[in-house]
């Protein structure tokens, strides 16, 4: 079995962020990522194509609000955490995330 080495989207990146900061304050969250996650391997292993996962990872974030949204929801609930946004990169979600947490840690 070969192991691909293929990143999630943004919006993936995105949800499971936002499901992994959540799973410890809810049950519902934390089944959520869970399949998610299961869903995840199984396109690495080319059992589940991309399209059906990033259909499913759209359809759970408009459950939530959208990309927009669940960016915001998933900074802010780390910055009340730990009173910082530490995550860096030069990928979409981490500039979108960026912003926010500056607009937040600047009010």
């Amino acid at each position: 079995m070969t192991k691909k080495t293929e990143k999630p989207s943004p919006e993936a990146k995105a949800l499971s962020l936002f499901l992994m900061a959540y799973k410890t304050t809810s049950p519902a969250h934390k089944e959520k990522s869970k399949r998610i996650n299961r869903l995840w391997s199984l396109v690495l292993k080319d059992e589940l194509s991309r399209s059906d996962y990033l259909e499913e990872v759209q359809n759970t974030l408009t459950s939530y609000g959208g990309y927009s949204e669940v960016v915001e929801k998933t900074v802010r609930f780390y910055i009340e955490k730990s009173g910082e946004w530490t995550l860096q990169g030069d990928d979409k979600y981490c500039q979108d995330a960026k912003q926010i947490a500056d607009k937040i840690l600047n009010k």
